[in-house]
């Protein structure tokens, strides 16, 4: 499976960006799935993740209530969609995926099955 981000770019501060992460050479129905990002100079970051079946969500405290994770098994594609932006939410996004795992599950980076080879988004003043 291989997985690929797109969405990303530059929007100013209090804006929005919706991320996509889409699926080929198999299957991402059994997968739970999730969002991390590594800003400059720091370590990759858990934000959001989301249960193999939809059901379930979990967000990382600092984009709680801006950040929504969503997907569609269907078209194989996982999305991010991000209001209310801020500076410090530049970073490079990146989606990963792991069969089996809770949607809380996925805020432990370890172990993941696949991973993307992100998206930037740079939020300006």
């Amino acid at each position: 499976v291989q997985l690929v981000e797109s969405g990303g770019g530059l929007v100013q501060a209090g804006g929005s960006l919706r991320l996509s992460c889409a699926a080929s050479g198999g299957t991402l129905s059994m997968y739970g799935m999730g969002w991390f990002r590594q800003a400059p100079w720091k370590e990759r970051e858990f934000v959001a993740a989301i249960s193999w079946r939809g059901g379930t969500t979990y967000y990382a405290d600092s984009v709680e209530g801006r950040f929504t994770i969503s997907r569609d098994n269907a078209k194989n594609t996982v999305y991010l969609q991000m209001s209310s932006l801020k500076l410090e939410d530049t970073a490079v996004y990146y989606c990963a995926a792991d069969k089996g795992r809770t949607a809380q599950g996925m805020g432990v980076m370890d172990g993941m099955d696949y991973w993307g080879k992100g998206t930037l988004v740079t939020v300006s003043s």
